[in-house]
């Protein structure tokens, strides 16, 4: 008979033993990874929504991650709001309570602090997180300001808001402090007194006249240039009797000189003395009244030309100069305001102008030209050049208006846009100097000299010669627009703040112009000047109705916190729900999992013991000695 050994009838022994070895892995891999498997092959038929759970709670994780350093950016952004906040109400304080005391370099403790304030202001505009600029719109890698003492002296080839300011001071003052008035009497005439602008777009403006001295006749100012006059007659005015001349200051502020007839001599201050006949008393009046513009020329109208040169500087305005050119008068001279756009030959009109039909269009916007009974964007061919500018000014919505001057046009757009002028008849556009298609964008403004006080038009300053202050990106569109996230599958936050925005640039202008300004403590009327100037900073630096304020700013920021935190414990629930569900799937329980280890140890223990004997047992062990 055959005897079989062991090893065959017993390998299912073997085949048993790995097995459960291999379910004692198993169970060990998913003590230690706390996981069902570590491939989807081994979750079941769950694993396909295992994988939908699992892109979920990473994209929420990805949306956490953003809403993470978004906030941080904002809360970077609304500390540099706070600061600059408190920086307008410590420079509004200042201008208020300062002394009038002016140190060495002519000015006051208020100033001294402006200067402080201003370049902590500007290195709040330069705010970074990370390494993205916060205040520079799309261009995250640039700063949103040049440096705050490039911004106010310039460089050695580019001009800074305080040479600026003294340009303009000297054209808005002009050569004798009048404002760039004329006081005088019309050829063969006693009892008159004229006051009349010089054309140019600086100095004191005419408003209006108000009068109650016996028997005189006053003429409201009109005109191009603009005049008014006074005529005494025949009869003196009573004592006590007052006349005011009311005028507009180059920032938009008005003031007024009141003058009161008297018969004391000498006469005490802002009144004019009442002469033997009226003839006397207009020699008086004028004189009182010279002396009086002359004293406004040195002290409101200083402080006015400075908020002017600082809105010039801080509000970059897109500027089209004409060349100049003549009418077809004879002798030819100069265009003027008062030049017809259409005409015949011989007269004070275009030499090339304008017929029915023909069109300008300025920034996209057609004016059209009629025969008579000219409406809306419309224009008779009759009407003057400055008819025409008056209309171009009206479209573009600039606060510069357009001027012309020794026969040349300049005109101006809207603060920071682009400006455009084309015509279907190029000609007659010739004709004023413009060159058809004409374009030009945003630069800062500054007066067309040297010499300055008898300049007559602001122009266009280049980077060659002028500091442009912001150096962000300025696009067109919302500031808020150029940073945008999605902290949600459907919901996005637009957090883009650019340094020129009208809450931070205004500010900023009337912190630096404060700053900047310097007064000649020698001069009898520095008192005054250094009043008026801080008079007008407390006036801009308080709340102005209908102009962006930096809580504005911060309120939207603060909205689109609000959606963050908002969307993020969302997530949050979501991200709970789905990680326990996924934990189903993909999860064990220990405790089952610790039981089944030590039943498999158990059983391997035994099969382990019993493969043992059988491979021990052999025919020797029942074989007869």
């Amino acid at each position: 008979m055959a005897i079989d050994g062991v090893n065959g009838r017993t390998s299912y022994i073997g085949s048993a033993i790995v097995n459960l070895r291999n379910q004692l892995n198993d169970l060990t891999t998913q003590l230690a990874t706390g996981k069902v498997s570590t491939t989807y092959a081994g979750q079941g038929p769950d694993r396909g929504f295992a994988l939908s759970l699992r892109a979920q709670v990473s994209g929420i994780d990805a949306f956490s991650d953003t809403a993470k350093n978004v906030n941080t950016r904002l809360s970077v952004a609304n500390l540099a709001l706070q600061g600059l906040s408190n920086i307008g109400a410590q420079v509004k304080s200042a201008s208020t309570t300062a002394t009038l005391t002016l140190n060495n370099n002519g000015q006051t403790s208020g100033q001294i602090t402006a200067q402080a304030a201003f370049a902590n202001a500007v290195s709040l505009l330069n705010s970074q997180s990370g390494d993205r600029y916060l205040f520079s719109g799309r261009a995250t890698d640039t700063p949103a300001t040049v440096p705050a003492d490039t911004m106010l002296s310039g460089t050695a080839t580019q001009a800074g808001l305080t040479q600026l300011i003294n340009e303009r001071r000297q054209a808005d003052q002009g050569t004798s402090n009048m404002g760039r008035l004329t006081v005088s009497s019309p050829p063969a005439t006693t009892t008159v007194t004229s006051v009349a602008e010089d054309g140019s777009a600086f100095g004191l403006k005419l408003l209006s006249v108000q009068s109650s001295l016996t028997g005189a006749t006053v003429t409201q100012p009109t005109g191009t240039p603009r005049a008014t006059a006074v005529d005494l007659g025949a009869v003196n005015p009573n004592n006590g009797d007052k006349i005011k001349f009311n005028f507009t200051l180059p920032d938009g502020t008005t003031e007024a000189i009141e003058l009161t007839a008297t018969t004391t001599n000498p006469p005490p201050s802002g009144s004019f003395l009442i002469g033997a006949n009226t003839a006397a008393t207009t020699t008086n009046l004028q004189a009182t009244l010279t002396s009086s513009i002359q004293k406004l020329g040195d002290t409101s109208l200083v402080a006015a030309s400075a908020i002017a040169a600082s809105n010039n500087f801080f509000n970059p305005v897109a500027s089209i100069s004409g060349a100049a050119v003549n009418n077809q008068n004879a002798p030819v001279a100069p265009i003027t305001g008062a030049t017809k756009l259409s005409g015949a030959a011989g007269t004070d009109s275009l030499t090339t102008g304008f017929s029915v039909g023909d069109t300008i269009t300025v920034n996209g916007t057609p004016i059209t030209f009629v025969a008579s009974g000219a409406t809306g964007n419309q224009v008779n061919i009759t009407d003057n050049v400055q008819t025409l500018l008056s209309k171009i000014d009206q479209i573009t919505g600039t606060k510069n208006p357009s001027t012309i001057s020794n026969g040349a046009i300049t005109l101006h757009g809207a603060d920071g846009a682009n400006l455009s002028i084309a015509s279907s008849n190029s000609a007659a556009l010739g004709a004023l100097g413009i060159a058809n298609n004409a374009t030009a964008t945003p630069a800062p403004l500054r007066v067309g000299g040297p010499p300055f006080s008898t300049a007559t038009s602001l122009v266009a300053g280049t980077p060659a010669n002028t500091v442009f202050w912001y150096t962000g990106e300025n696009g067109t569109g919302s500031a808020r627009g150029t940073a945008v996230a999605q902290v949600d599958q459907s919901i996005t936050v637009q957090y883009g703040a650019r340094g020129n925005e009208q809450a931070f640039r205004y500010q900023l202008q009337n912190i630096a112009v404060y700053a900047a300004v310097t007064t000649n403590a020698s001069n009898p009327n520095a008192s005054a000047q250094v009043t008026a100037l801080a008079q007008r900073i407390t006036a801009n630096l308080a709340p102005q109705t209908g102009q962006q304020q930096i809580t504005d700013v911060q309120a939207e920021f603060a909205g689109a916190q609000t959606a963050i935190k908002a969307a993020t414990d969302r997530q949050t629930q979501l991200k709970g729900m789905a990680q326990t569900m996924l934990d189903s799937i993909e999860g064990i329980n220990q405790d089952e999992v610790a039981t089944k280890i030590l039943a498999l140890q158990t059983s391997l223990q035994a099969s382990y013991q019993t493969t043992s004997m059988l491979y021990q047992t052999t025919l020797l062990k029942y074989l007869p000695v």
